[in-house]
């Protein structure tokens, strides 16, 4: 079932969203030296590799397994980059990995391969399902969790999902999305840093 619901949310939006993709890509081009899409090798189901795509929003010399841009003003972001983040439009080009299989509308977002040592046995829980276009990690924070809540949201996911809990999470992504919240790390006054930082 949740095969099916990936397939049939998936198949007519990329038909309609064709224009957008084309227009998108067409301006980065234009906009910036370097592909229109970003190509990268993920962890997926099991742990198995696959080859994750996004439209590139970062410079052609930026690391690539460096850390995602932590507020807007970050450097390496392309002139179109900020928009296509802050609307994640960016992350479009894999409705291509949901429809081909290596991905689900829903689930923990792919990881680096190398970040998988890192994990206890606990949080290697998050590789028994297929990773998501969006999932409970991004609908509760996103950016502005540590990278122990994002792990933990997702094997909270693992041992709770539901095609009920799919489609909460799947309205509670548009509602972000549209609200532009959780897309960078929270800014936080002083006080709050210096009480973050002695926790």
């Amino acid at each position: 079932m949740k095969r099916l619901l990936d397939i049939l949310v998936c198949l007519p939006a990329t038909a309609l969203l064709l224009p957008v993709l084309g227009l998108v890509a067409m301006v980065i081009k234009l906009t910036s030296r370097g592909p229109a899409i970003f190509s990268q090798e993920r962890a997926g189901k099991d742990g198995k590799p696959f080859v994750f795509h996004k439209f590139r929003t970062m410079k052609l010399d930026s690391d690539p397994f460096g850390p995602s841009p932590k507020s807007g003003e970050d450097p390496r972001l392309t002139r179109i980059g900020r928009f296509l983040r802050e609307y994640s439009l960016d992350e479009l080009p894999q409705l291509y990995n949901i429809l081909k299989g290596d991905m689900s509308l829903v689930g923990p977002r792919p990881l680096y391969l190398s970040q998988m040592t890192e994990w206890d046995q606990r949080q290697m829980k998050r590789l028994l399902v297929k990773p998501g276009l969006t999932g409970l990690a991004q609908v509760s924070g996103r950016a502005e969790l540590t990278r122990e809540e994002k792990l933990e949201l997702d094997v909270k996911y693992v041992e709770t999902a539901t095609l009920r809990l799919d489609c909460k999470i799947l309205f509670a992504t548009v509602a972000r999305v549209l609200g532009r919240t959780g897309i960078y790390e929270r800014r936080y006054s002083k006080a709050e840093y210096t009480r973050k930082e002695g926790q």
